[in-house]
C-alpha cells in the first residue's frame, strides 16, 4: 500500500515566510508613519508660516540626506559605491523623478488643503499600476485593480465639488503623482539591479539634482526671498524647518525600504492610506479646507478603496497563491506562478 503523499512544509520554511510578511507590514507602516508626519510639518512651514519657498525647503531636504549619509559612510555605519563615471547611467532617469517628485509634492502642499491634497495623490496609484505593468511587467490581479478603481472614483466625486479650487495647486498634484509613479516603479527597477543598493540611491539622487534644483530657486527669486524671510528668528518655526528637512531624509530611507521588501504600487498606496488620517486632521491643520457633502462623500469612497486593497495586500497567503503583486517582477513578462 502506497504512502500518503506528505505535505512539503517545514518549520524553518514556516518561519522565512513570517519573518517576510512581518518585514512587509513593518516597512510599509514605518513609511506610512514618515510620509504622514512630513505632510504635517510640511503644511505648517509653507502655510501656517508662509515660508516664501518650497523649492528651497526641498533643497535643506536634500542637504539633509547628503549630510546624514555621508556621516554613516564616514563611520562605517552604512557602505555604498563611491562616485565614478558611470554611476550617473546607472541611477538616471530615477534622480529626475526624485527631484520632480519631491518639489511638485511641496508646490501642492503649499498650494491645497490637505484633504483636497489627499484625495488628488490616489491618482498616483492609477498611474503606478500602469507603469508597474509595462516596465516590471507586473499585472495585479482583480481584486487589486477594483480597490484602485474605487479610490480613483471617489476622488473624481471629491474634485468635482472642491470649493477652494485652486488650478496651480492642482496642476503641482497630478505631475507630483505622475513622478511618484515613475520614481516608485524605477526604484523597485534599480533596487533589483544592485548596482547603487539603497543607500547609494538615496545618496546620488540628492548629490545629482541638488545643483539644478539650487540654480532654479536662484533664477526664480526663491533664494532671496528666503533669506528675507522673518521668520527665522522665529525659533519653533526653525525646529520645524529643520525637522522638515530630517524627515526629508527619513522619507526617502522609508521609501526604499518599503518598494524593496514590498512592491512599488504597495508604496504608493500606502503613502496614500496614511492620508486617512491627513484627510481628517487636515480639515483643522492649515485652516484653508472647505467642507462640502458631495466632496466629503468622495474622500470616504477613497478611503475605502485604501483599506480594501490593504486587507487583499496584507492578508494571509493562501496554500497555492502568491501575494496579489510580487517582491520581484516576474521574469517571463506575466504574473508569478
Amino acid at each position: 500500500m502506497a504512502d500518503p503523499p506528505k505535505v512539503n512544509s517545514s518549520p524553518s520554511k514556516e518561519r522565512a515566510e513570517y519573518s517576510e510578511l512581518l518585514m512587509k507590514m513593518l516597512t510599509a507602516l514605518f513609511y506610512g508613519v514618515s510620509s504622514f508626519m512630513i505632510m504635517v510639518v510640511n503644511k505648517r512651514v509653507l502655510t501656517v508660516y508662509s515660508f516664501p519657498s518650497f523649492q528651497v525647503l526641498g533643497i535643506g531636504q536634500m542637504l539633509a540626506t547628503l549630510f546624514i549619509l555621508s556621516v554613516g559612510k564616514s563611520l562605517k555605519i552604512i557602505t555604498f559605491p563611491d562616485l565614478s563615471t558611470d554611476t550617473f547611467r546607472k541611477i538616471w532617469p530615477l534622480p529626475l523623478m526624485y527631484l520632480g517628485n519631491m518639489v511638485f509634492g511641496l508646490g501642492g502642499t503649499q498650494h491645497l488643503s490637505l484633504p483636497m491634497m489627499t484625495v488628488l495623490r490616489r491618482f498616483s496609484i492609477l498611474m503606478t499600476m500602469i507603469g508597474e505593468f509595462y516596465v516590471l511587467k507586473v499585472r495585479p490581479s482583480t481584486s487589486i485593480q477594483l480597490s484602485v478603481y474605487l479610490m480613483i472614483f471617489g476622488s473624481l466625486v471629491a474634485a468635482s465639488n472642491d470649493l477652494a479650487f485652486n488650478l496651480r495647486g492642482y496642476t503641482y498634484v497630478l505631475l507630483n503623482d505622475f513622478f511618484t509613479a515613475g520614481n516608485g516603479v524605477l526604484m523597485k527597477k534599480k533596487l533589483e539591479s544592485k548596482d547603487l543598493g539603497k543607500y547609494g540611491l538615496m545618496y546620488y539622487n540628492s548629490l545629482f539634482m541638488l545643483l539644478p534644483a539650487s540654480i532654479f530657486a536662484f533664477q526664480t527669486g526663491d533664494l532671496s526671498r528666503v533669506y528675507e524671510f522673518e521668520g527665522w528668528s522665529n525659533h519653533w518655526f526653525t525646529f520645524q524647518f529643520s525637522l522638515s528637512c530630517i524627515f526629508g531624509f527619513v522619507l526617502i530611507f522609508s521609501t526604499v525600504l518599503c518598494t524593496a521588501h514590498n512592491s512599488a504600487l504597495t508604496t504608493t498606496i500606502i503613502g496614500c492610506l496614511k492620508n486617512i488620517l491627513i484627510t481628517y486632521l487636515g480639515m483643522f491643520i492649515g485652516g484653508d479646507y472647505k467642507y462640502s457633502l458631495i466632496n466629503f462623500l468622495g474622500l470616504n469612497l477613497s478611503v475605502i478603496g485604501s483599506l480594501v486593497y490593504t486587507k487583499v495586500t496584507f492578508s494571509s497567503k493562501s496554500r497555492q497563491s502568491p501575494p496579489p503583486l510580487p517582491v520581484t517582477s516576474p521574469c517571463n513578462g506575466g504574473e508569478k506562478s
